[in-house]
């Protein structure tokens, strides 16, 4: 009888979000979400419409156009995947420090 591996499955959270500040998802909230991804991790994917990019990735953000209104998710995979989300949004829902 062979020995079964007690690995937990990778944890997988989805969030939506809404961009609430006035400029939207430009070059400097691009770079302070990659900054707060790239503390964890997790995969970390951002979809807009149907396109989903890399949560890590400063070009694949801009590259999404999410003005202010626009709706986002979040997507997180791995063992710290709710904590990078919970940030995420912690740092969307306070505009980015902008206003």
């Amino acid at each position: 009888m062979g020995l079964l591996s007690k690995r937990a499955a990778p944890e997988k959270i989805k969030k939506e979000v809404t961009i609430v500040n006035k400029l939207g998802l430009h070059a400097r909230p691009a770079a302070m979400f990659v900054r707060v991804a790239n503390k964890h991790r997790a995969e970390i994917w951002v979809e807009k419409d149907g396109e989903q990019v890399n949560g890590k990735s400063i070009m694949g953000l801009m590259m999404l156009a999410a003005g202010q209104g626009s709706k986002l998710l979040i997507s997180a995979e791995g063992s710290d995947a709710d904590k990078a989300v919970q940030e995420l949004e912690v740092l969307i829902q306070g505009k980015f420090d902008e206003e």
